[in-house]
């Protein structure tokens, strides 16, 4: 009941969403010590997937187990899973009965400015030195020519291997044995590989999202605003399964649902199979949320039990700079393709910057911001 009351309550990222679970989980409940929760929330930032949802997750598994944990992950994305393919039937219907997506016109420039905030945001917390600069810049512009979907997980695993050649400015800690349970892993693998060959086989789009969700819920390091670019080279620019008018309704709209900001992949999905009609929809949904959630379980799994050792290896915390810094790189790729069409346009510009300038100098909640964009849509 309450991983349902959070579901339902928690606007915002993960800054946020932690926060909220401090209040609930820790001072109300008492489930774990706020040193724990903040060691788990730790540990999730640094593994692909929703860290939000890692942390939830990695909370039920502390406390119940495996099964506990598989519950808090059902019981934490379901609202927001329905409420996003409730958004995509809807955008669907609208556009099938020739209904303007006009009053939309605000909350698309909304969308790209709260990915530029978010991608300046984080750079600003995980990039201290010339190295994660000059990564971030290269990334950049790499993922801003090349903007394949197999970019991403080039960028970010060199990102990753060059940083960690640089293991030796890092302290030196004791390390103790570690004990390594291999079977998340092969969960993880054994599901990568069945869904692509499956796809392959059958060619069934809903087994290809399924795949195609699944693989970039493995590579994506850095939350929901890494995500989006991610899911906009492949799905808009790459396989055109949704216009970027779509897209861009189905980014402003995670910031007015509550719950995980991973959300947009369930949009995505469902979008992506609105040829099939409205069944066709709630699958394209319930496969992509799926895909875009398990492979950080899996991962929770298998890194929480010798989490504490590990993260003493210098070669492993020098890589997560690159890391990051590549996908940050990823980020601010997809806000200047996003950006680059408003820009002989005063009224998205002007509200482009306008945005910004209130996500910067106020502390107005990112689902009041976008509802006054609706409002302001219908009005003008």
């Amino acid at each position: 009941m309450d991983i349902l009351l959070l579901s339902l309550t928690a606007f915002g990222g993960p800054q946020v969403h932690l926060m909220m679970m401090i209040e609930r989980l820790v001072r109300k409940r008492r489930y774990i010590t706020e040193e724990e929760l903040l060691e788990l929330q730790a540990l999730c930032s640094v593994l692909p997937g929703p860290s939000s949802t890692q942390t939830v997750t990695a909370i039920g598994l502390k406390i119940g187990g495996q099964p506990l944990a598989y519950l808090t992950l059902i019981v934490w994305s379901l609202p927001a899973m329905i409420l996003m393919t409730m958004a995509a039937i809807g955008i669907h219907y609208l556009e099938r009965h020739s209904i303007s997506l006009q009053f939309t016109k605000f909350v698309g420039p909304m969308a790209v400015a709260f990915l530029m905030y978010g991608a300046s945001s984080i750079a600003r917390k995980v990039i201290h030195n010339t190295q994660g600069w000059s990564f971030l810049i290269i990334s950049t512009m790499l993922a801003y020519l090349y903007p394949s979907p197999y970019m991403t997980p080039v960028l970010i695993v060199t990102g990753g291997v060059v940083a960690s050649l640089n293991f030796k400015k890092h302290e030196v800690m004791e390390k103790g044995p570690i004990r390594i349970l291999w079977r998340p892993i092969i969960f993880w693998i054994s599901v990568l590989i069945a869904a692509a060959i499956i796809g392959k086989i059958t060619n069934s789009l809903p087994v290809r999202l399924f795949e195609n969700f699944y693989r970039n819920g493995s590579l994506v390091f850095g939350g929901g605003q890494v995500l989006i670019p991610i899911l906009y080279n492949e799905f808009v620019e790459f396989k055109h399964y949704l216009t970027e008018q779509e897209f861009l309704a189905g980014m402003a709209l995670t910031q007015v649902v509550p719950g995980p900001v991973f959300s947009i992949a369930t949009f995505v999905g469902s979008i992506s199979l609105q040829s099939a009609g409205i069944t066709g929809q709630i699958i394209g949904g319930f496969v992509a949320t799926a895909g875009i959630f398990l492979p950080g379980t899996f991962f929770i799994f298998f890194a929480y039990p010798f989490w504490d050792q590990l993260k003493k290896y210098r070669g492993i915390r020098a890589s997560l700079e690159g890391i990051h810094a590549a996908s940050c790189g990823l980020t601010i790729a997809a806000a200047i393709s996003l950006f680059q069409p408003m820009m002989n346009n005063w009224q998205p510009l002007f509200t482009v910057i306008c945005t910004i300038l209130v996500l910067t100098f106020s502390k107005v909640p990112s689902y009041v911001i976008i509802l006054a964009g609706l409002v302001l849509g219908l009005v003008f």
